[in-house]
């Protein structure tokens, strides 16, 4: 009896080993591939720099100009700036890897789910970070100028305070619009149905200018600039829900539960 009990823990054991190597192995290529991107694109940190900071710098007055205060700043925020384009650049290699560890894992109808929210995240995300350097960055800073002219002070902004403004801005608004992702999701999953999605939309509503009021700069605009495109994007999951989620219908799992992992 106790020959028998062995022999799956030492099985246990192995495949436990097995999966800690895999997953080494697949963070070393995931990180790998952003080192890579990386060297490729230091050469160029400094002009990186400065297409980040060109809605900044186009809404500056005359006599305006971005400073360093720290000794090292000059050298370290633009290579911060181009490790984070490089991540954003190997982010696919990076989900793939992440994909190829936990695909084996998956039930066929799990795994014809998780590509389209992958691309459709990751598409939705860079959306969400050209609207805010695109629009928003152009618009708040050009009303921050001209709003700090009339008190006679020179506008000159640090370029470390600037990248954690930016750097907060594109994850607020790139979090943002992964909304329609989460909306069918969560219906997809049978998690929350698409009749209590649309009751508790007031609450979205609330919500949304709330987490504005918070993340954005304290000036109406750019916190509508937030607000107003995550209700819209909310609105979007709800109808991208009731397409990928038929009324009345079960969720994926329980209907495919039989075909385990064999069909993998």
């Amino acid at each position: 009896m106790s020959d028998e009990k062995q022999i799956p823990e030492g099985g246990t054991e192995e495949t436990f080993i097995s999966h800690l190597v895999e997953l080494r192995n697949r963070i070393i290529r995931a990180g790998t591939s952003v080192i890579v991107v990386f060297l490729s694109l230091v050469y160029w940190a400094p002009d990186i720099f400065r297409l980040l900071a060109r809605p900044l710098t186009q809404s500056l007055p005359a006599d305006g100009k971005l400073i360093v205060t720290d000794i090292t700043g000059s050298f370290f925020v633009p290579m911060k700036v181009t490790l984070m384009v490089a991540f954003v650049i190997a982010l696919p290699i990076v989900l793939y890897q992440v994909w190829a560890f936990i695909a084996p894992g998956l039930y066929q109808h799990e795994k014809k789910l998780v590509m389209p929210l992958v691309v459709s995240s990751y598409s939705l995300f860079l959306i969400g970070m050209a609207f805010a350097y695109f629009l928003v960055f152009p618009t708040v800073f050009h009303f921050i100028a001209h709003y700090n002219a009339p008190l006679g002070a020179e506008m000159n902004t640090d370029i470390d305070n600037y990248l954690s403004f930016v750097l907060t801005m594109f994850m607020a608004f790139g979090v943002t619009f992964e909304v329609p992702v989460v909306v069918v999701v969560l219906a997809r999953m049978g998690v929350v149905s698409i009749a209590k999605l649309k009751q508790i939309r007031p609450y979205v509503v609330v919500g949304a200018f709330v987490l504005a009021a918070v993340v954005t700069p304290p000036d109406i605009l750019s916190q509508l600039l937030l607000a107003v495109p995550l209700c819209i994007l909310y609105e979007l999951g709800l109808i991208a829900a009731r397409i990928f989620v038929k009324q009345g219908q079960a969720p994926d799992g329980e209907n495919t539960e039989e075909d385990g992992k064999a069909t993998s």
